[in-house]
């Protein structure tokens, strides 16, 4: 048997070391996501050069990847309907999401067959589509086993991808993958070079570090800097950076929604501060917009902590961590001085009128 592997592989590195490595443009990014009820029109897309239309799902059954029902028309239309606007700006169909089961992507990348599954329809998806790529949202890999499978995934849908482009005559697809904030979920490593030459980026979810489900004290939710501790975007750049990752194939990622926490004595107002439980909404999550309509409506006092890179707001004993001008900008400055290829926000219509976008945009420069 041995013998009859052999070439394979051979062909699988032979493909993967001939996969361009001249550089990536600058992703300035943002998600859109099918549940938010935002349209896909209402969109800037000047504000990006790629969008991710989310979320795609996984067959557990056939392995195959689809578009619901209720989404093929959006999903159909996407990048004819972003390009309206910014003919330049690139799509990628991402799939799987927080609320898809790790379970049948752990099913899916078990086996060579089952993986070939994925990755044909993925790929058949985004041409009939009219997407530029594919995005893998798999929340997560949490064994050494997920994580080994997860790296052949990565270099088999790489070969395929290449085989289709010459086959086609198309550019090839772009690959990126939403990952973990850092190159190990909780000590178990991410097979980062089967990421570095399987992907075009990553996109790093700096993010979600203290919630009220999770949390019992108020915190720094997306904080870029919180010393002593692994609960940073910072942190997590640098982990997968030592990994073996380069900057330039690495994306920032940041939120445009916060928590809201229930303080549990209004006067302890500050981070970490005790809570006792969500806020606002059932799990304490609010979009930025509905941010900046709380504090208009109850007067509250909104601050800025330049050591966590975080805001904060609060009015009696409703307390909310989130990410304003200022921390967007200065994550923003770090992830361009850090030599990364860009940044990412989950989501874009969590929006206020494009105000982070366009800090964002403005931050990055040209």
């Amino acid at each position: 048997m041995a013998p009859k592997t052999l070439p394979f592989f051979l062909t699988l590195l032979f493909l993967l070391q001939l996969h361009s490595s001249a550089g990536q443009n600058a992703v300035r990014a943002a998600y859109w996501f099918s549940d938010s009820g935002f349209p896909v029109s209402d969109i800037d897309s000047t504000l990006f050069t790629h969008l991710f239309c989310a979320f795609a799902g996984l067959n557990p059954q056939t392995n195959r990847v689809f578009i619901a029902s209720g989404n093929q028309a959006q999903f159909s239309t996407f990048t004819r309907t972003v390009q309206q606007k910014n003919p330049s700006v690139k799509t990628l169909l991402s799939i799987g999401g927080g609320d898809a089961k790790a379970t049948d992507f752990d099913g899916m990348a078990s086996q060579a067959g089952s993986r070939k599954s994925f990755i044909d329809s993925s790929i058949r998806l985004a041409r009939s589509n009219n997407f530029h790529g594919l995005d893998l949202d798999w929340e997560y890999p949490s064994n050494t086993t997920q994580m080994t499978n997860f790296g052949l995934l990565l270099a088999e849908w790489r070969v395929s991808v290449a085989s289709e482009s010459r086959r086609s005559g198309n550019t090839p697809l772009l690959l990126s993958a939403a990952v973990f904030r850092s190159s190990d979920y909780y000590t178990i490593n991410y097979p980062s070079s089967a990421v570095s030459k399987g992907l075009d980026w990553i996109n790093v979810m700096a993010y979600d570090f203290y919630g009220p489900r999770w949390s019992s004290v108020t915190g720094p939710p997306a904080a870029l800097y919180n010393p002593g501790t692994t609960e940073s975007g910072s942190y997590g750049i640098t982990t997968w950076i030592q990994a073996g990752v380069a900057a330039n194939k690495i994306v920032l990622g940041f939120p445009f929604y916060g928590w809201a926490w229930k303080l549990a004595h209004s006067n302890n107002n500050g981070f970490f501060a005790p809570a006792v439980g969500p806020a606002i909404s059932k799990d304490g999550d609010v979009g930025y917009a509905e941010i900046n309509s709380f504090i208009a409506k109850n007067g509250a006092r909104a601050l800025y902590n330049s050591s966590f890179v975080s805001n904060f707001c609060y009015s009696g004993t409703t307390w909310i961590g989130y990410d304003d001008k200022e921390s967007i900008s200065a994550k923003v400055t770090y992830a361009k001085n850090r030599g990364l290829l860009g940044y990412f926000a989950w989501h874009a219509g969590a929006d206020d009128k494009w105000a982070l976008s366009r800090q964002a945009a403005s931050a990055w420069g040209a």
